[in-house]
């Protein structure tokens, strides 16, 4: 079965995460098409075509590949790109997968060049080649592996190299969930925490967590706490509103982080455009946090928005950021 130890989330994601395709929530049309395949392969008795899965971070990726071991009952192997520094790290890890494993990379787009090389003819030929030797007395030794199913996580797809993306016979993009799907995630985390939820409370949780469900339920653990010493324990509007305000998530969704991004952009860049760089200066976050965290949902709302000369805030997240648009700029995207 799928092995969750070497998961390093907190026991608590662990213990909310969809342990089948039943219990997954959202992602219809990706989720048609992989149980379609793994379903497939198991009546074949094959491993599953490889898969790579690219989207903002907390949409199931990981949770999905542990969902793909466990229905094919094999074993999950699970590490990450940075942690893969030599080509002997990864020659060790293919060398040692039993047979209709699965592989989980995370953030696979940090492999090395060096180490991913030795993929092409893992995911291709279930081999991994050794050149030893030097000059004329140079040879190549093919060492076979068992077969195995690669299933990469990345949230930046555009650095995958082209070899690579092109060896996964299944490419999916996660999409943000809508409010409707998050009060269905919320509904069932509540039941597994034991906590008495109604619609409304759910609901209130859902709009405010960002289209996605790790936020969800890790603002759903922060409710609980708070309805249980400040109120009877039961999660309904008024409490979630309370709790959800006093831990600065606003009613758009948007934390500290992200109105301090909105509102050093509009204010004292003047809207913009400003360089990535530059931002992350002025607010002292690191630019990939500000890149993968908080670009992508301010994006999603239509607050801000790329140009080749830098970021800029349109009107409706000029107003969020209590800067009032000029004139004839209240039409959606319009620039400030």
């Amino acid at each position: 079965m799928a092995d969750e130890r070497a998961d390093s989330e907190d026991p608590a994601i662990l213990k909310l995460r969809p342990r089948d395709f039943n219990e997954y929530v959202g992602q219809q049309n990706l989720m048609h098409s992989l149980k379609i395949a793994v379903t497939a392969a198991v009546n074949r008795g094959e491993p599953v075509d490889h898969v790579l899965f690219h989207g903002p971070p907390g949409l199931g990726k990981t949770t999905l590949a542990h969902i793909i071991a466990r229905e094919m009952n094999v074993r999950l192997e699970h590490t990450s790109g940075p942690a893969l520094e030599r080509p002997a790290d990864m020659v060790g890890l293919l060398s040692n997968l039993e047979s209709g494993a699965v592989l989980f990379i995370d953030e696979i787009h940090r492999l090395s060049s060096a180490v991913e090389e030795y993929l092409y003819s893992a995911m291709e030929d279930y081999r991994v080649d050794f050149v030893t030797g030097a000059g004329a007395y140079a040879k190549t030794l093919s060492f076979p592996l068992q077969p195995f199913t690669l299933v990469g996580a990345t949230t930046r797809a555009g650095l995958l190299s082209s070899p690579l993306r092109d060896r996964f016979g299944m490419v999916y993009h996660m999409e943000y969930y809508s409010d409707d799907e998050l009060t269905s995630v919320v509904r069932r985390s509540a039941g597994i925490l034991g906590v008495e939820a109604d619609e409304e409370g759910s609901a209130e949780i859902a709009r405010r967590s960002r289209g996605t469900p790790r936020v969800a339920n890790r603002l759903l653990r922060r409710v609980r706490d708070f309805a249980q010493v400040e109120g009877d324990g039961r999660l309904n509007q008024e409490i979630a509103e309370a709790a959800l305000n006093m831990e600065g998530v606003d009613a758009m969704g948007l934390d500290r982080l992200d109105r301090l991004y909105l509102t050093t952009l509009a204010h004292q860049y003047r809207g913009g455009p400003a360089g990535i760089a530059a931002i992350a200066a002025t607010v002292n976050e690191e630019t990939q946090t500000l890149e993968d965290v908080v670009e992508p949902f301010l994006l999603k709302l239509g607050f801000i928005i790329r140009t080749p000369g830098g970021r800029r805030v349109t009107a409706e997240g000029s107003v969020h950021a209590g800067v009032l648009p000029e004139r004839g700029g209240s039409a959606q995207g319009t620039l400030i």
